[in-house]
């Protein structure tokens, strides 16, 4: 490794250090992350045991639950862990392995968004050139592309990270090793670090969150010109749920990485981190998943229980 400085642990201060507030963390923290995970696994199993939804739509919301699963548990099993043993430390090594696979399953996670945002737009607007246009080659482009672009930029981003020296100062304010965290608490030259965070977060959160609004923009539209008032709300409910997380999610990345430095401070950049890397990966499963009947119905059968199944706009 490219760290000579000697810094061989750091120490994790995470959300908060009094120990009253870390009981009630830990208890938040595993609620989200056991509801989150049960909410994905249940979202897969469903869609792998019922052949109707061997579709787009579905096979996109697969993956986005498996990445949903990955992200959470990059981050938050190792907060846990702090909390119940009262160590905070993490070496050096398993610290950029953590930011190495939170950065490619982030990134994996804001593309794929984009690339089912355009999954909508042409069920939605061009539902006659869906199935020429959304074919199966299509659709594993739009998902192995991602997943090879996001592991390419989180190899760029350890490869210079690793290239820092950590002096003296080993305390990361933070719940998990972030590569702005790390920038930070270098004692070495990182403004080649900065341009990358910049430069690199142009592709993976500008970028998808414009395509997102494009896609969305004739889809509510369309969803505007539905005839019945029942329709039109119903339609507007979905599609404004899933618009809402996507936001969520974009928004705070974007104002975590892309805000002038001066403006920062520790526990607003934490706060914002929760909300992308914990509550929106909690939120997507009944977002995307348990508002849509046929996804429900295919969760009764899994589960033994009796539901009908609409079809939905979005």
């Amino acid at each position: 490794m490219g760290n000579q400085t000697g810094v061989l642990d750091f120490l994790l201060l995470g959300l908060s250090d009094q120990p009253e507030q870390q009981q009630l963390l830990f208890r938040l923290f595993l609620g989200m992350y056991f509801i989150g995970a049960l909410g994905n696994l249940l979202t897969i199993l469903a869609i792998c045991f019922d052949s109707h939804l061997y579709t787009p739509m579905y096979f996109f919301l697969t993956n986005l639950s498996f990445l949903d699963l990955c992200f959470t548990s990059t981050t938050v099993p190792k907060m846990l862990i702090n909390y119940l043993t009262g160590s905070n430390a993490i070496s050096y090594a398993e610290c950029l392995a953590q930011m190495y696979f939170y950065i490619a399953f982030g990134t994996s996670d804001s593309i794929l968004l984009s690339a089912m945002a355009y999954d909508r737009y042409l069920a939605v607007c061009h539902p006659l050139h869906y199935g020429t246009v959304m074919t199966p080659r299509l659709c594993a482009l739009l998902v192995t592309v991602p997943w090879v672009f996001a592991h390419l930029i989180a190899m760029v981003h350890s490869i210079f990270i690793d290239h820092l020296s950590f002096c003296t100062n080993n305390k990361i304010p933070h719940f998990f090793c972030d590569v702005n965290t790390l920038i930070k608490l270098s004692c070495s030259d990182t403004h080649i670090n900065e341009m990358l965070v910049l430069f690199l977060g142009v592709p993976v959160v500008l970028i998808p969150f414009i395509c997102v609004v494009i896609s969305y923009t004739p889809i509510a539209s369309a969803v505007w010109r539905v005839p019945t008032a029942h329709g039109k709300w119903k339609a507007f409910s979905t599609c404004g749920s899933h618009l809402s997380v996507v936001t969520l999610f974009y928004g705070t990345v974007i104002g975590v990485y892309f805000n002038p430095t001066s403006t920062h401070t520790s526990q607003k950049d934490m706060i914002a981190t929760v909300m992308y890397t914990v509550v929106t990966p909690t939120l997507n499963p009944f977002i995307y998943s348990l508002r849509n009947n046929d996804l429900k119905g295919a969760l009764g059968k899994l589960l033994g229980l009796k539901h009908f199944s609409k079809r939905q706009l979005c």
